[in-house]
């Protein structure tokens, strides 16, 4: 079994698998995962309220001492960004980079610290290949129909990260890309790790036949590569939860026979005028588009005065609230006096579950009573 750390100073998170906010325990360097984006259109609000969250969790963990190892994936192949591919008539790699290259920037402009690692599916079909073995040699995996699958009646572990029933965890596969009506399945809830790819599709020799990773054994291979065996916080959007992060923890745990992740912590849903954003709904809000009318700090702060697992509605009159607190602000930027228990203030709201609204607030209230609010400001990432 792997080590248990001390605590990370006074912060406490919520943790999605104990269901209760808890002590984040890491060393003095916290070793993090975030997954992150399939590169077949551009970055939208929910993306950017996921890595600002990862951002802010970075930023107080530094300003506390701790060296932090945030490790980002790039999903340059999978079913969604070839089918975009395939319907734009361009190869599925120039059209991640072209949208790999205007996520980094809205992610820069939104002054994200830039992550340890941003490794790409594509990058780490050797080390992909190898996990599988590693799988099936555990014997948590089965090859049927040229694909190679993960056995979940063989992880008792499977479900108690999302805490749901079989009939729930059934429905959420076939609406997120599980594929539960798979005939070459023993059971509709295994999940591919290896599939023969169709004939305009990219394809990988193996020793199981040619083909591609299924979706979720990318983020346990590139981990493991990337921060090793065990890593201390892991996490993305709370639709993420299942089956991607359930699927996830159990193949890493089987491979490795060690504790996959120490600490998950999952952000909640954007919505606009009460509905969930969705590409297939076509209601997204795209980060390109805000930063084309706002101020990138403004932007920042619209998505910082909400608390990062709450799903919430974003509303036109957001970003000028936001601009117009950055103005006060960086009004009272400049001021002396009060600066070191304004920031004491702002991490103790940090520290309680993140509470970067509680956060804003101090700073709020301190720049009307005319105190310096200049390195509070800067442990939130706004400059003044």
């Amino acid at each position: 079994m792997s080590p248990t750390p001390e605590p990370a100073e006074a912060l406490r998170l919520y943790d999605t698998e104990r269901q209760e906010v808890v002590q984040l325990r890491a060393g003095r360097r916290v070793s993090m995962y975030t997954c992150g984006i399939t590169p077949y259109d551009s970055a939208h609000l929910g993306h950017a309220t996921v890595y600002l969250t990862y951002d802010l969790l970075q930023r107080r963990l530094r300003d506390a001492g701790h060296d932090t190892r945030c490790v980002r994936n790039i999903t340059d192949v999978d079913d969604d960004i070839l089918r975009k591919a395939r319907s734009l008539g361009v190869h599925y790699l120039d059209l991640a980079a072209e949208e790999i290259a205007g996520f980094q920037a809205d992610m820069a402009a939104l002054g994200l610290l830039p992550p340890f690692s941003e490794p790409r599916a594509t990058s780490a079909i050797p080390d992909i290949l190898g996990f599988i073995g590693m799988v099936l040699e555990s014997g948590h995996a089965y090859r049927a129909g040229g694909a190679v699958y993960f056995d979940v009646s063989a992880s008792p572990a499977f479900g108690s990260l999302s805490h749901l029933g079989r009939d729930e965890m059934l429905s959420l596969a076939a609406e997120r890309g599980g594929n539960p009506d798979d005939p070459a399945k023993d059971d509709p809830l295994d999940f591919v790790l290896w599939q023969p790819s169709l004939d305009d599709e990219p394809a990988w020799d193996s020793l199981w036949g040619p083909g591609r990773p299924g979706w979720h054994i990318e983020c346990s291979a590139l981990a493991l590569r990337e921060l090793g065996e065990t890593i201390d916080l892991h996490g993305g959007g709370s639709d993420l939860v299942f089956p991607h992060h359930e699927c996830e923890r159990v193949q890493s745990e089987s491979a490795t026979g060690v504790t996959f992740v120490r600490h998950w912590t999952h952000v909640g849903m954007v919505c606009l005028d009460g509905v969930k954003m969705s590409k297939s709904l076509g209601n997204l809000v795209f980060v390109r588009d805000l930063l084309a009318k706002h101020e990138p700090a403004a932007v920042r702060l619209a998505i910082a005065a909400q608390h990062y697992r709450s799903d919430w509605s974003y509303e036109a009159r957001s970003l000028p609230e936001a601009e117009t607190r950055l103005e006060s602000w960086r009004a009272g930027s400049g001021r002396a006096g009060g600066a070191e228990a304004v920031l004491d203030a702002v991490r103790a709201r940090l520290d309680d579950d993140l509470d970067a609204p509680g956060a804003i607030a101090v700073i709020d209230e301190a720049a009307t009573a005319g105190r310096a609010i200049g390195p509070a400001m800067a442990l939130l990432g706004v400059a003044s």
